[in-house]
């Protein structure tokens, strides 16, 4: 598994040039740039040993210069050009036997401030995120969350929006339209179970965003963080900085309800 979107969020970047950024290929209005970009870093991921890469960014950019954590990261301003284009190079990683992973459930469009750093409240109402985020991540909702498998794709075609993302990495918002306490959607149960899970019918695997985030560090500690985060629904908890952490946290998973732990191992297992 590794973060490979282009732009700054590129690990790969210091064995090579740096790929352009999602919003470097949406400024070109050319989806079928955007098909070789993501066929290029299929095959570059592949050669690694790579098969999960932890994107596309499905966030709707309401302001390529808002000071969030989104800044050259989103593929378009309306659903309709985040649709297609994060489509497109979805399938072209698709093609190269690569899974994706949907981000940032239900969506950072809206924050004003960075997630990495503090908690963000995204007041949107209900109606609003129906029209706009959430409209974009029901397009790639899939049905069996199977790892994406080789197949023929053809770069000279147009992208017709009929592929699907692997998993879905939830979001360090806290939106009161969902959650009435202070809470980030990532530890939300009405937002992961109750809109990812059961409203919306996404039942391939679902992990957090890093939990060694300012929105998630300043608010909880660490065990109160991955009691729910499992309860929530997520299946994994992604703690990317704080190794040293891993043997409490595996003590800390001992002590959760067997039923949570059961229902992750199945959803990891069904997604290997």
């Amino acid at each position: 598994t590794i973060d490979q979107e282009g732009g700054r969020v590129s690990r790969l970047r210091l064995i090579g040039n740096e790929p352009p950024n999602a919003q470097q290929l949406r400024d070109k209005d050319d989806v079928h740039l955007i098909q070789r970009h993501g066929d290029i870093t299929g095959r570059l991921l592949r050669l690694f040993g790579f098969n999960l890469d932890l994107c596309p960014v499905l966030d709707i950019s309401f302001d390529d210069n808002a000071d969030n954590s989104l800044r050259g990261r989103c593929y378009g301003k309306t659903v309709e050009q985040v649709v297609r284009n994060a489509g497109a190079f979805n399938q072209a990683m698709e093609g190269q036997g690569i899974a994706s992973c949907g981000k940032h459930f239900p969506g950072y469009s809206a924050a004003t401030v960075d997630a990495h750093h503090e908690l963000p409240t995204i007041s949107r109402t209900r109606e609003q995120l129906d029209g706009e985020e959430l409209a974009v991540f029901r397009q790639f909702v899939g049905r069996d969350g199977s790892l994406s498998r080789p197949r023929a794709i053809d770069l000279n075609r147009p992208y017709f929006g009929d592929d699907k993302i692997d998993s879905m990495m939830t979001c360090h918002g806290w939106y009161p339209c969902f959650e009435p306490k202070r809470m980030p959607a990532t530890l939300s149960h009405r937002v992961v179970t109750g809109l990812l899970r059961d409203e919306m019918g996404f039942d391939g695997l679902i992990m957090t965003d890093d939990l060694d985030m300012g929105a998630i560090l300043n608010e909880y500690g660490l065990e109160e963080t991955i009691r729910l985060a499992l309860a929530a629904g997520n299946d994994l908890a992604m703690i990317c900085h704080r190794i040293p952490e891993i043997e409490n946290v595996h003590r800390i998973l001992s002590t959760l309800p067997r039923d949570q732990i059961d229902r992750a191992l199945h959803n990891v297992s069904r997604f290997k």
